[in-house]
């Protein structure tokens, strides 16, 4: 392992984009540490210290702090991701979006534009009722969050904020352009894994007070090592449709005639769906810090509190459905028909055409299902038994399957580097390849 990083930073161009990656997560967690202005630090402290287990807690996991310091960065990309589900749902409604989406490189820069003027709008409606939120907001002592008040004062609140959620949106998009992995994701994945040390932190202290045992402990550790072995497992798994291309004689060479497979993932929505419905999670919160005195905003708040029967029966549906719409945005049969259909190629048995649409499609509804209802029992299960067992708070489903998940993509392109510039994979005895599930 110690000479594959060599590799890595032998190769200028994959040096380069190796260090302005870290480069710029660094730029993200100082903006983490950067507070608003008129903020009573210590107070908000106390209260996120009492919310670990609620919708504010996971919030916070997922800004990496930020929001536990109400800093410029409090909000982090969850804008961006509301812009980004809005924009894939409306592909599928306006013809003028979904003729956008079919014209290429041109299409794709106009929904992109159009996406960032959403996030402002997003991030201002969210600021607005953040501050909100943040007034009415007061400690057991009587203490108040914020210092100031007048509309200047929350002007200049909700401005920052908007232009914090732009800061984070454009350091992604420059990862993703210049660095190594997709930047949104990365910046997700950087303030998970930065709340790492002081979750473990926590779990040693609750091991020297007495509160968890050693042996406990333990069992917790072999457990979360062997749930995200699981993982990674379920995510590099796919079903094998064997391919076959007749062959073809063009002059003096012959063409096709080899045998070949189409590799279709058990989770092919990979971490989207969860980033997605945890976005879709937290809009009945957002709503309800704008009426924070209404008794039916507030009833809805609970009804949806994180851990709940109704909290996790909404989020195992968000998931599943958006593991579906992912794919069907994503994967489209009948394209792939029609391409195996151009290059000669068939599924042996199936007939060209519509027929072989119809039979990947079925194989791809099957193999989704499988892999949405691993993604809920993984997203769920930690909470259950943070609950009913006093599992620490480290071990959470949803932060390990986005950790998973990007840091996968983020090997995967490495050993593209790699092996492109002649080099072996990143792994001396393994790669970062699929699983073969026989699904029928």
């Amino acid at each position: 392992m110690p000479t594959k990083f060599e590799e890595i930073f032998n190769i200028p161009d994959l040096r380069r984009r190796v260090l302005f990656t870290l480069g710029i997560l660094a730029l993200f967690r100082l903006g983490t540490a950067i507070p608003l202005p008129g903020v009573n630090a210590k107070a908000l402290a106390a209260f996120f210290a009492q919310q670990k287990g609620t919708i504010f807690g996971f919030l916070d996991m997922f800004s990496g702090g930020a929001m536990r310091r109400v800093s410029i960065f409090a909000l982090g990309v969850m804008p961006y991701i509301n812009a980004s589900i809005i924009m894939s749902l409306l592909q599928t409604a306006v013809p003028y979006l979904e003729k956008l989406s079919k014209e290429g490189e041109i299409g794709r820069r106009k929904i992109t534009q159009i996406t960032r003027y959403l996030t402002v709008l997003i991030a201002g409606i969210q600021g607005f009722g953040f501050t909100l939120w943040l007034k009415t907001m007061k400690m057991p002592g009587g203490e108040q969050v914020l210092y100031g008040s007048g509309f200047g004062f929350r002007l200049l609140i909700i401005l920052t904020i908007i232009v914090g959620t732009l800061l984070c949106m454009w350091l992604g998009e420059q990862i993703t352009e210049n660095g190594i992995g997709n930047g949104i994701s990365l910046i997700i994945f950087t303030g998970i894994v930065a709340r790492l040390p002081a979750s473990i932190k926590n779990t040693w202290t609750l091991v020297r007070t007495g509160e968890l045992s050693l042996l406990g402990a333990l069992f917790f550790l072999i457990l979360a090592i062997g749930i995200t072995a699981l993982v990674v497992l379920v995510e590099q798994a796919h079903r094998r449709i064997p391919v076959q291309y007749t062959r073809r004689i063009v002059g003096r060479k012959v063409y096709g005639g080899q045998s070949t497979y189409l590799p279709l993932k058990v989770d092919q929505a990979g971490v989207i769906a969860v980033i997605f419905a945890v976005a879709f999670m937290t809009f009945p919160l957002t709503v309800s810090q704008f009426f924070p005195n209404s008794p039916f905003f507030q009833k809805v708040s609970d009804w949806l509190n994180r851990g709940s029967v109704l909290y996790n029966i909404v989020y195992a549906a968000l998931i599943v459905f958006f593991c579906y719409f992912y794919t069907a945005i994503t994967f489209n049969p009948e394209d792939i028909s029609e391409n195996l259909k151009k290059w000669g190629g068939y599924i042996p048995g199936i007939r060209p055409g519509k027929p072989t649409a119809d039979y990947i499609n079925k194989i791809l509804t099957r193999i989704t299902l499988i892999g949405a209802v691993f993604v809920v029992f993984i997203a769920i299960m930690p909470q259950f038994l943070r609950v009913h067992f006093k599992a620490p708070f480290w071990f959470g489903g949803t932060a390990l399957l986005i950790a998973v998940g990007v840091a996968l993509d983020t090997v995967g392109q490495l050993e593209a580097h790699l092996i492109m510039r002649h080099y072996e994979g990143f792994m001396k005895k393994a790669r970062v390849k699929g699983r073969y599930f026989n699904i029928r």
